[in-house]
């Protein structure tokens, strides 16, 4: 418990943290440790090394990623704008350096080599997208003589070739998708929305003719042929585990499966720990969310409801992309799961995301609920 009478930045910090979500994420940060020990060990076997190589690598990076959340949880609104500015500045660097001497894999470069470490660029770059676009739209609503909407294409536009340059195509549909959810959310006209479908078809179109990968993983996946072995045994792991799961370190599926420490996390927890606990994992993950949104339902400053919607809308959406290919459900895509799948740049990218919802859920003086619609008329009414 902490004091009303100590003034500290610690103790005000305690006082005005959403407790429940601090919780939910800590959980989910355990949690990967957790399934880390579960699903790495045989990859690292793999590939000749220590046995507990990346759980140890994860490990590693969850002191950063943890000292990054509660950093990025202490910023007011305006302090996560212009934090949101620095980190967008440096992934787009980051991103275009990557164009030129990250490491090639796969016929993608989307790695950064710095002091030995690999640095993805894409997953730094999504949190401050959002909260830029947010900004952007709430900027164009409360002052229609500066064309918020416009730069936020334009941000949109650079993001997107920066990362169909790589090529990644996962990362630029969930870059899309948020960025229209915030569109969608910020009022749109129907004029729009027809505008961007379109746009959305042709691009989804020329993406599946210019990019033969793509073409394949999506044919591979819709005739259930050809090369699925990923996906396939992932699904082959969940079934295998059952409602109770084979128990901690005894899976057998997940030794064969080549990326079960960062694609398919997911399937190896389903294996060990069953598929009881997996759907309360989804759970903690939905809660998350639900959560964001309650918060966001109920700001009435416009830039702190569509950045709390926004990241809370990104984290979502790439866990339901990550659970959808480790449930056969959508085509391969390489997306982690947050705070779960093996990666430092995901891990803390995932820290700094939620570390900026953190803060912009926080109690604050001017924080007021906004009346619901019809509230104002339904209580004249009742007055009469």
């Amino acid at each position: 418990m902490v004091a009303r009478t100590d003034k500290s930045w610690l103790a005000e910090w305690w006082r005005t943290v959403d407790k429940p979500l601090l919780a939910a994420v800590a959980f989910l940060m355990l949690a990967g440790l957790m399934v880390s020990f579960a699903a790495s060990p045989p990859v690292a076997e793999r590939l000749g090394v220590d046995s507990l190589h990346f759980v140890k690598r994860h490990a590693m990076f969850l002191v950063p990623a943890l000292g990054l959340f509660l950093a990025c949880s202490l910023l007011d609104p305006r302090a996560v704008r212009r934090a949101a500015m620095v980190l967008f500045v440096f992934a787009v660097v980051a991103l275009l350096a990557t164009l030129f001497v990250g490491q090639e894999v796969k016929g993608s470069r989307r790695w950064l080599s710095v002091s030995g470490m690999s640095l993805q660029a894409s997953e730094f770059v999504k949190p401050a997208f959002v909260i830029i676009t947010a900004w952007l739209f709430a900027e164009n609503s409360r002052r229609p003589d500066i064309p918020g909407n416009l730069f936020s294409i334009i941000v949109l536009a650079i993001v997107v070739a920066l990362l169909m340059a790589q090529p990644d195509f996962g990362q630029t549909m969930l870059v899309a998708v948020v960025w229209g959810a915030l569109f969608f959310m910020a009022g749109m006209s129907w004029v729009w929305i027809l505008a961007l479908s379109v746009v959305g078809i042709v691009g989804l179109a020329s993406a599946y003719t210019l990019f033969p990968h793509i073409a394949g993983r999506i044919n591979r996946f819709y005739s259930n042929s050809g090369d699925n072995f990923q996906v396939e045994t992932g699904r082959e792991a969940i079934v295998h585990g059952g409602w109770l799961g084979q128990g901690p370190g005894e899976g057998t599926v997940k030794r064969i499966l080549p990326d079960g420490h960062t694609d398919f996390p997911f399937a190896v927890a389903a294996e060990e720990f069953g598929i009881l606990l997996a759907i309360a994992l989804v759970a903690v993950f939905a809660f998350v969310v639900l959560r964001g949104l309650l918060h966001a339902l109920g700001e009435r400053d416009d830039y702190v409801r569509l950045a709390t919607a926004g990241l809370v809308s990104l984290f979502a959406a790439q866990s339901v992309i990550h659970l959808g290919v480790n449930l056969k459900l959508l085509p391969a895509t390489g997306m982690t799961l947050p705070f779960i799948s093996y990666g430092g740049s995901s891990l803390m990218a995932s820290a700094i995301g939620m570390g900026f919802v953190a803060a912009l859920t926080r109690s604050r003086p001017e924080k007021r609920r906004r009346r619901p619609v019809g509230f104002a008329a339904h209580s004249h009414a009742a007055g009469e």
